[in-house]
């Protein structure tokens, strides 16, 4: 349109001057010196084709440039110091000056001689030298410098070079000056992004100049000079980092400097990168680096730059032939750079993403138990991001990690190796009081998991991070306590643990350094400690009686304490054993003693001092018991190392000292109707657990008659069995005597468990008793009746906070269970088989046991799930005597306690001792016994029940194991004795065993993955000593079965006839899984089905005799016919090679298998040549072997010319062993033979080429099933279950590793335990890339995938040439073409890589108007997903193509033609969207997907606008942000027109 206007001007006149004349003679505005510029531009043009007037032009171009350009501009220069040029005037006045610019750019070209080019270049230097660094002549800078940029490129590079040099000297230190806020800074940044491009487009002069001044050796140095050279070396880039191709270019003449061989460019990229506060200079000296790194990889030369020092590494170095690993290098540490922008980004969208469990899992290949690969990284990059944080900023780093982990809740596996990360972080002192605190609010988040161990591992790191990051100087033992309770000892802190040993050492360490509290008083003890002293103190003050004692009715104290009290005082005793350890050890029991004295005289007072404050008693019965519990080593690997504890038994001493004065202090309280709230029942659970604690210490050092606690247990169950019996006289039930008939029942019921376990305490003979008859009598399931709300007002308030009288009844009633399961163990000779036989029973309970078992089921719907353990134990007790007899009613109590296990979750802790007690119940030997002989309905219930627990324990894992571990335990006990005729009638529980196993969830698998890991730590993590191994995962469900098989006798007939049951059924199952699905993935259920059916026949195979096996030889043979994975291919080889080794008598079916039809075989006789293949065990006790091989060879021979390619290979695998065994024997038969045979394995051998025919030939040669596995050698446990799975690529969920064998010592290890290893060298092998598979072997090898081949990688820059066309004809000529009007509104989206994107925009930017879509390759129209998107906006919209490259030229001339530069980035200047007001010239420019603006670029732009955003997220889609800048630019400019006044 600008070129149509000249052109009728021009029309008008063709003198220039009266044209020029014209428009410069009256006040100068933007649209008047924008027609100036273009007209100038077409003059410019015309001189350049030879049109214009060779003598007029010249003058009245130094006319327009002397008398109006020059001093227009000198007019513009006024603005305010300081003051925000962003307003409507400044916008208007920088309009100006741009296209004032441009037009004394073309008035120096049209003026014939270089003189005017360099007067006004001298002119504008002295003006820039005197504005430069005095205040408010900013605006006098940014004329100066649109002068220069004009005139600079019409300089000659030679004569003109001091002029350049002195000019590029003066910008370079006016850009250097600007390191500070300020009107220096405006100007620094307009010189380095207008004219230091423009000079480096000049020549060599200037830019050695600039580059001189930057590495000068005087050259100021310093942070603060780092910011404006990163400004001046960006805004060089091009020029300072040589361009391919510039060496050939410029051989001839001058060239450029390289920076990549000078150390002062590096250290200011390596301070830009390593120091800059400010993240547009980081983004700077990414750019350099990025550019050095592409730079480096496209000239292909080796370049290295030495420090200054000259020794030590390089700064920067390339190689050709490393350039692969550099350039994954580089940009790998870019993105991790541009990632890493500050510590926020850890705290925050870091940590947010590492919440992800799916993201810890194991790499392909990884072992389980290995460990995540995600967790040691993290570990690792914390590691050494902490390490190299400045000591002052260290400290609130982590305290604001250590809270960001508070601020969720975290799935197991996150936060256990966030918590092993930090526990592995170099010790320093980082936290203080505040950071303890946040310590211990990340305890309570690892206690929302279910899994305990990854529960109890997490708390164990957590502890070592505070022991490693802990200022002690800052925090007191008061703190550090706190903190420890918070810790579960019961999970992860048990007395004995490497953690515990580690805790000690810490407080041993620093216990004079802690922090003392300003209340602290001398308190005696001055020869000890600061732990010892508060150790002490904390004993003293926890014995005193409280200020707030209530009286008799107060509730009992808080645990907590207790525990607190007793886990300090054996801490500080263990940490006195470490000092005195080479010492006298008599110090420890002073000690102790010092400790414990306050409480060992209370504890002596008891029995005589009636007054005591009940407070005080509780308090130190607590800590009593906690002291107990707390000192038992957990760390130990057997049982017997405990007692030989010095300091437990010194503990153990001094309570058994205090016994006398406790039993008789629990006697009266139990028994004199001292307890009568509903508080003080706490205090009998309290009393009664003191008491068993000091019957079990009495029984470890033997029981003698006489001692304390035998003096108390009579009078304690004849005193109980006293009252209970005064309450059932019909008494007013109040609440005091409500009370006591509960503690009565519940001491009965105490001291019936405490005999029931240590017979040692049966203190009658084994005739009914009164205590017998009495317990027989009890009035079972009896309610109590709430006691009258008059008698005490405060009863129902109380009741209401502490357990409510429902659960009181509840505990009433499982009492009198807990009394009558020890009556019915004692006397279960005496129960009948029917009632009918007893006329008058002297035991009721136990002599009608029908009325027994109905109360036990009318107990079942009472009882709440945490109490009915004692009545399966009486179930279990009475079901085997009433089975025969009343069938129905015992069918009911399996089905009433069924519904009870069903109900509970697994991660209840009552749920595992039910279903224990279930199945013992169930599952009793004489239970099934019985059923299985009767073969009634309880016998079908029995195997109902059984098959829902195998239901159940795909759901819930470890409910298998319950049931196979007790049943096998049983029948090996019965098998010893009587013969496995119980066990063969629910052989289906065996059979199900040992195929039994889920394919788990993807979470599922991880959390076990990561449980293998923490187990396989061992001792280093301390909550594998404290927590059970339960040993719930499936594999020890097969293992169970598999080690029950392994200890059955083949010569028992009993025990042959349930495996050959076993095998049978094992084969119907392979026949129907092959039936329903003949072929099937490899790892999915029905190939691990099948692949454990294979498992336990060889595990039976040696216990079969020949005769069974001519019952299943064809089936067998038939499965090695079906498609098959190859781990099941080897079994079945596997087991046909060791029939026919013990069996040569299958020989002839064995060669009637290669006798089927091709077409029926396909490549399953590849199953039978690899049994082939092992002739040579086959035939090892078959003393003549002739004819064995000669049909072998006639039947190999035959294979060898088949048209498969895989069967051929096997063939010729099976040809050479048998050919090898022939030349040993000497047959002769056989020599016609030679000559065929010795060719053609030749052929093979000498195989000419690299192709794939030949490495298939080596690598199944190489292959372990025919080069190191032996079939009877190699027959072992380990074989079976873990290397030949290993090796056959079965995945990892189907090894069982012989440890875990070993570990499960449920069932014993049988007699020949040293089969269960292998004694080859098979077990060192690796998998090998053949794999047996019905379409043959696939030797492609796969390409390996980029380790960041999921992170969208930054572009390389383009290196394309300048089109030859001129941009703006194009627009002009597109725009007429389709006949539309256009807007002034340009959008350069040339960085955007992504069709879609582009497409979206291109679409927006037709929708709304704009002149122009700037793209980097025109090409894109071509793509779908761009078309997909624009929907055919592309042909009503004019493209211009401008490649990356290009951009700085292309913006240059924008500006020049009065466009405004509008950056969408966000910057530390950026302006809100909001706020501003677009000019109607506006260049919108849009960054790439990722990186933004690029540095270089970000100088060219005008003004950066950002998007105000609420979110966290950083920024928005490309595409959309520019749709929201296109839509505010057209709003605006309606907003415009639609208002006159505008």
């Amino acid at each position: 349109m600008e070129w149509v206007l000249a052109d009728a001007l021009l029309s008008q006149s063709r003198d220039p001057r009266v044209l020029l004349g014209a428009l410069c003679c009256e006040e100068a505005s933007a649209e008047r010196v924008e027609t100036l510029r273009f007209l100038l531009q077409r003059l410019e043009d015309e001189e350049a084709r030879g049109g214009g007037g060779a003598g007029a032009l010249p003058e009245a171009a130094r006319e327009v440039a002397a008398g109006y350009l020059v001093p227009l501009l000198r007019g513009l220069r006024g603005r305010p110091a300081g003051g925000a040029d962003t307003g409507p005037a400044a916008r208007q006045r920088r309009r100006v000056m741009r296209a004032a610019g441009a037009a004394l750019h073309s008035c120096a070209r049209l003026a014939g001689g270089p003189h005017l080019a360099a007067a006004l270049a001298e002119e504008a230097l002295r003006d820039l030298l005197a504005a430069g660094s005095a205040p408010g002549l900013e605006g006098a800078v940014e004329a100066a410098v649109e002068v220069l940029v004009a005139v600079g490129p019409c300089l000659r590079p030679r004569e003109d070079a001091p002029l350049l040099e002195r000019v590029a000297r003066a910008a370079l230190a006016l850009a250097l000056d600007g390191d500070e806020a300020g009107p220096a800074e405006g100007a620094a940044a307009l010189v380095a992004g207008r004219l230091l491009p423009a000079l480096g487009r000049c020549g060599g002069a200037a830019l050695r100049a600039v580059w001189g001044g930057l590495v000068a050796p005087g050259a100021p140095e310093g942070p603060g000079r780092v910011e404006p050279k990163l400004l001046v070396l960006s805004a060089l880039a091009e020029k300072l980092l040589p361009e391919p191709g510039a060496e050939r270019a410029t051989a001839a003449r001058d060239a450029g400097p390289d920076a990549r061989r000078c150390w002062r460019f590096w250290r200011t990229v390596q301070a830009g990168l390593t120091r800059a506060e400010d993240a547009l200079t980081r983004k700077r000296a990414r750019y350099l680096l990025q550019r050095a790194v592409e730079v480096s990889a496209e000239l292909g030369a080796n370049c290295a730059c030495a420090p200054q020092e000259g020794t030590g590494p390089s700064l920067f170095w390339w190689s050709e032939k490393k350039k692969d690993e550099l350039l994954k290098f580089w940009e790998n540490y870019i993105l991790i750079m541009e990632t890493l922008e500050g510590n926020q980004f850890i705290i925050g969208p870091l940590m947010d993403a590492l919440s992800e469990s799916s993201l810890y899992s194991r790499s392909p290949g990884q072992l389980i138990g290995s460990g995540s690969p995600l967790g040691l990284k993290l570990q690792k990059f914390l590691v050494t991001y902490i390490s190299l944080l400045p000591e002052e900023i260290k400290s609130g780093f982590l305290l604001k990690f250590i809270q960001k982990m508070t601020s969720r809740h975290w799935c197991a596996i996150p936060i256990l190796f966030l918590c092993k990360a930090l526990a592995n972080i170099p010790r320093c002192k980082a936290l203080g009081i505040e950071g303890l605190l946040a310590l211990r609010d990340v305890l309570q988040c690892t206690m929302i998991t279910h899994q305990i161990l990854l529960r109890g591992a997490a708390q164990c790191y957590l502890l070592q991070a505070a022991m490693n990051l802990v200022d002690v100087e800052k925090v007191s033992l008061s703190d550090v306590s706190s903190l420890v309770m918070s810790v579960r000892q019961e999970e992860s802190f048990g007395r004995g643990t490497s953690l515990w040993t580690e805790l000690c050492d810490w407080l041993r360490v620093n216990e004079s350094c802690f922090r003392r509290p300003s209340t602290c008083s001398s308190i005696g003890l001055h020869e000890t400690s600061s732990l010892n002293a508060y150790v002490k103190n904390l004993v003293q003050e926890y014995i005193k009686s409280p200020a707030w004692e209530g009286g008799e009715n107060c509730c009992m104290p808080d645990w907590l304490e207790a525990k607190l009290v007793a886990m300090m005082v054996l801490l500080a005793i263990d940490v006195e054993g470490m000092k005195s350890q080479y010492s006298e050890k008599r110090r420890t029991q002073n000690v102790l003693r010092i400790f414990l004295d306050p409480l060992l005289d209370a504890l002596v007072k008891f029995g005589t001092n009636a007054y005591m404050p009940l407070l005080k008693t509780d308090r130190c019965l607590q800590l009593l018991l906690k002291l107990l519990h707390t000192c038992l080593l957990k760390g130990s690997s057997t049982q017997d190392v405990a007692p030989t504890d010095e300091v437990c038994t010194l503990l153990q001493n001094f309570v058994m000292s205090t016994t006398e004065s406790i039993s008789e202090f629990i006697l009266r309280r139990l028994t004199m109707k001292e307890l009568s709230s509903v508080s003080d029942l706490d205090r009998c659970h309290l009393y009664l657990m003191v008491l068993t604690e000091l019957i079990n210490l009495h029984l470890k050092v033997g029981w003698k008659r006489g001692n304390p606690i035998w003096r108390v247990i009579s009078p304690l169950k004849n005193a109980s069995i006293r009252h209970l019996q005064e309450m059932d006289r019909g008494q007013e039930p109040t609440l005091g005597r409500q009370i006591q008939r509960v503690v009565s029942m519940a001491a009965l019921a105490t001291v019936c468990e405490a005999t029931d376990q240590k017979p040692e305490l049966q203190l009658d003979s084994q005739d009914a008793g009164a205590t017998e008859r009495f317990l027989s009598s009890l009035q079972l399931n009896q309610t109590l009746q709430k006691p009258h709300t008059e008698e005490d007002g405060s009863f129902f308030e109380e009741s209401s906070s502490s357990q409510g009288w429902g659960k009181i009844v509840a505990q009433y009633i499982h009492d009198q269970w807990v009394c009558l399961s020890f009556l019915l163990k004692k006397y279960h000779t005496l129960i009948p088989a029917s009632e009918d036989e007893i006329l008058e029973p002297i035991l009721p309970a136990v002599q009608m046991p029908v009325r027994t078992l109905q109360s036990a089921l009318e107990a079942l719907t009472i009882l709440p799930s945490d109490q009915v353990l004692p009545v399966f134990h009486c179930m279990k007790i009475l079901v085997p005597k009433l089975l025969t007899s009343s069938e129905s009613l015992c069918i009911v109590s399996f089905d009433m306690a069924w519904k009870i296990i069903a109900s509970l979750s697994n991660t209840q802790l009552i749920f595992w001792s039910n279903l224990k007690a279930f199945v013992q119940f169930v599952f009793d030997p004489k239970v099934l016994t019985i059923a299985a002989k009767i073969k009634g309905q309880a016998y079908f219930k029995i195997k109902e029940i059984m098959y829902r627990i195998i239901e159940m324990s795909t759901i819930k894992t470890g409910v298998f194991n319950i049931l196979i571990s007790y049943c096998c335990k049983s029948w090996i006990v019965s098998a010893s004795n009587v013969s496995l005729s119980t066990a063969k009638n629910y052989s289906e529980l065996v059979y199900e065993a040992c195929i039994f196993g889920t394919v788990f969830r993807r979470d599922q698998r991880l959390i076990q993955d990561v449980q293998t890991f923490i187990e396989n730590l061992g001792h280093e993590c301390a909550a594998n000593m404290v927590i059970e191994n339960t040993k719930r995962e499936d594999h020890y469900v097969r293992i169970c079965a598999v080690k029950f098989l392994c200890l059955l006798d083949g010569s028992n007939m009993s025990h042959k006839l349930f495996m050959e049951d076993l095998a049978i059924k094992l084969l119907e199952k392979d026949e129907l899984v092959s039936k329903s699905r003949t072929r099937y993935y490899v790892n999915s259920q029905q190939h691990r089905v099948k692949n454990r059916i294979w498992q336990t026949l060889l595990v039976l195979l040696p216990r079969f005799d020949q005769n069974f096996l001519n019952r299943i030889i064809d089936k067998i043979f038939q499965a090695g016919f079906i498609s098959n994975q190859a781990s099941i291919k080897y079994f079945i080889e596997w087991i046909i090679i060791l029939i026919l080794h013990k069996f040569p008598q299958f020989l002839p079916k064995f060669w009637d298998c290669f006798s089927y039809g091709e077409e029926n075989l396909k490549t399953s006789i590849c199953t039978f040549l690899s049994a082939l293949s092992h002739l040579d065990i086959i035939t090892e006790n078959i003393p003549e072997k002739k004819l064995i091989l000669k049909q072998a060879l006639i039947i190999v021979l035959h294979w060898c010319f088949n048209h498969n390619f895989s069967i051929r290979l096997y063939a010729l695998v099976a040809l050479k062993k048998i050919w090898s065994m022939c030349k040993t024997l000497h047959i002769e038969e056989l020599d016609a033979l030679t000559s065929i045979i010795e060719s053609s394995l030749n052929q093979v051998e000498n195989m000419h080429g690299a192709g794939n025919a030949k490495k298939n030939w080596q690598r199944i040669q190489e292959h372990f099933f025919f080069a190191t596995f032996h079939p009877l050698k190699d027959y072992c446990l380990e074989t079976i279950f873990y290397i030949l799975p290993r090796l056959s690529g079965l995945v990892e969920d189907e090894w069982i590793a012989i440890g875990k064998f070993t570990r499960f010592t449920d069932i014993p290890l049988d007699a020949g335990f040293q089969w269960y290893l292998s004694p080859t060298q098979l077990c060192e092998l690796k998998p090998g890339d053949w794999s047996q598979q019905d379409i043959g072997s696939n030797s492609g090898e796969a390409d390996n995938e980029s380790e960041w081949s999921d992170v969208q990688k930054k572009i390389i820059p383009w290196r394309n040439s300048v089109p030859d066309l001129d941009l703006e004809l194009v627009l002009q000529d597109r725009a007429a073409k389709l006949g539309k009007s256009l807007s002034r509104l340009i959008v350069v989206a040339s960085l955007i890589d992504k069709p879609t994107n582009l497409g979206g925009l291109c679409r927006t930017c037709e929708v709304f108007g704009a002149s122009a879509l700037v793209v980097g390759n025109l090409q894109c129209i071509r793509d779908k997903q761009f078309q997909h998107l624009s929907v055919s906006a592309e042909q009503w919209l004019p493209l211009v193509e401008v490649k990356p490259p290009q951009l700085i030229d292309y913006l240059q001339q924008k500006k020049a033609e009065g466009y405004t530069i509008v950056g969408v980035e966000q910057t530390v200047k950026s302006l809100d969207l909001t706020q501003y007001c677009f000019p109607e010239k506006s260049l919108l420019l849009l960054g790439n997907e990722r990186e933004g603006i690029p540095a270089n670029l970000i100088q060219q732009v005008d003004v950066c606008v950002e998007i105000p955003q609420q979110g966290i997220t950083r920024s928005l889609n490309v595409h959309v942000s520019g749709a929201l800048l296109v839509w505010e630019y057209t709003r605006q400019q309606l907003l415009k027109q639609g208002d006159p006044g505008s």
